[in-house]
């Protein structure tokens, strides 16, 4: 090489002019000259690595909801969602795409075609009516993504051990919708409870909210001319409930309860218990059994219906006992405490158990790592592999409560339950309505 070189523009450069000048030339060409600030997460951006890629199956009142809640966190990138109904899943692509900016929601009909497709999807929002919870959750699972799966997580008891299996077994993240249980209030009263503020809890109430009047029917409505499939795909919309010709009746529609009210679509108990039973066994650190006798109550509006734990703590399903809905209250021999929706701060026997209600969830806070945000809690949970507050087992081990529960009712008797082997023992009746019948191919 000769002592001097020619750059392109004829200038003369000596050879360290020209090596230093090279060094710099091939780091530029190393590093992009500009880099958008939302790929560093920068300026209130979250950087491609750190979102959550979700998609959604069943966007009707409570989807929606959840959609617009998740839609709300600045770390989630919603690409697809499914609905049976074509007004569902339109709305829904709608509030994606206008959330991210552009057209590119993609929105099935079939779930199988969303889960098959998407091998990008993170975590899945299923939103589904009850029958399809966990039939849905588990083929989420089974296609590697993480679930937030509202509640009742089951309709069987069977189906709890299923879901429960099946989060093992795939290693995927579960959360159930039991939102109350990341509330302040909620959590406040827990805590009293907890620490011994109410002495030893000897007795819990939890809201059995309107199905005394709206009791479970299995009706099988005169046949209606059908949708067509793109409208409402009624088979799909059946999933693993057993067959029956299409009804407009069977679609909630305020004030009418719909599906909601049917045996083959849904739980009796469950569709209260499934928020306040769960809260109060999380509370009471009773999330991993269920009771092991269950009364048949003589007057389920007045009394309610009471189950008692092999603990002693006696739980009672009832109606009234709160100013809200979805209420616990928890007594022990120093006083009590009730929470529900819509109260500003809990119900005590006594102001003093609240003096301390701020460093009370302070410390939760601090000791659990959790926020008060029930979604940010599944969220956190996909990107650090932790269990949720709600997780599998939560929601199988307090759903086995309401629908022995539920049992108890339809065969009109007392019941006994070993939560160990989750069975009744020596009651072949009653172990035979552990589970029922799924509709192909969707048995779990």
């Amino acid at each position: 090489m000769s002592e001097v070189t020619q750059n392109l523009l004829g200038a003369p450069l000596n050879r360290r002019q020209f090596l230093t000048r090279s060094l710099a030339a091939s780091t530029a060409f190393a590093i992009p000259n500009i880099i958008p600030a939302s790929a560093l997460g920068r300026g209130g951006a979250v950087a491609p690595s750190e979102r959550i890629v979700m998609g959604a199956i069943g966007l009707g009142g409570r989807g929606s909801g959840d959609l617009g809640w998740m839609l709300g966190e600045a770390d989630v990138q919603f690409v697809a969602v499914c609905d049976v109904r074509k007004a569902n899943r339109e709305g829904a692509k709608n509030a994606v795409d206008g959330k991210n900016g552009n057209k590119d929601c993609a929105a099935y009909r079939d779930m199988r075609d969303l889960l098959g497709k998407h091998t990008e999807i993170d975590a899945m929002l299923i939103a589904t009516g009850d029958r399809w919870h966990t039939p849905a959750s588990i083929l989420a699972m089974q296609a590697g993504k993480d679930v937030y799966c509202e509640k009742p997580g089951a309709l069987t008891i069977a189906q709890g051990q299923a879901l429960v299996a099946a989060t093992q077994r795939y290693g995927r993240v579960f959360q159930t919708g039991a939102q109350r249980a990341s509330e302040a209030n909620f959590i406040v009263a827990g805590e009293l409870a907890r620490q011994g503020k109410l002495g030893k809890v000897h007795t819990v109430y939890a809201h059995l909210g309107y199905l005394p009047d709206w009791p479970r029917v299995n009706a099988v409505l005169p046949p209606q001319p059908e949708p067509s499939k793109e409208e409402l795909d009624w088979d799909l919309w059946l999933g693993p409930a057993p067959w029956r010709p299409y009804n407009a009746g069977f679609i909630p529609q305020y004030p009418s309860p719909g599906w909601y009210t049917q045996y083959d679509f849904a739980g009796g108990i469950p569709q209260w218990g499934s928020h306040t039973i769960l809260q109060c066994q999380l509370d009471l650190g009773l999330a991993d059994t269920s009771p092991v006798t269950y009364e048949y109550p003589k007057d389920l509006k007045g009394a309610g219906m009471t189950v008692h734990f092999a603990n002693g703590l006696k739980l009672v399903a009832k109606c009234d006992g709160w100013r809200g809905s979805c209420g616990v209250k928890y007594e022990g021999p120093d006083g009590w405490v009730a929470a529900a929706d819509g109260y500003e701060k809990p119900d005590v026997s006594s102001p003093s158990l609240l003096r301390d209600s701020k460093k009370l969830l302070q410390d939760y806070l601090a000791r659990t790592q959790r926020p008060l945000n029930h979604v940010r809690d599944f969220l956190n949970c996909v990107k650090s592999r932790r269990t949720p507050v709600t997780s599998a087992e939560v929601a199988h081990r307090t759903m086995t409560t309401n629908l022995i529960m539920d049992i108890c009712l339809d065969l009109k008797r007392d019941l006994k339950w070993d939560p160990v082997k989750q069975e009744f023992p020596g009651d072949d009746e009653a172990n035979r309505l552990r589970s029922r019948a799924m509709r192909e191919p969707w048995q779990v």
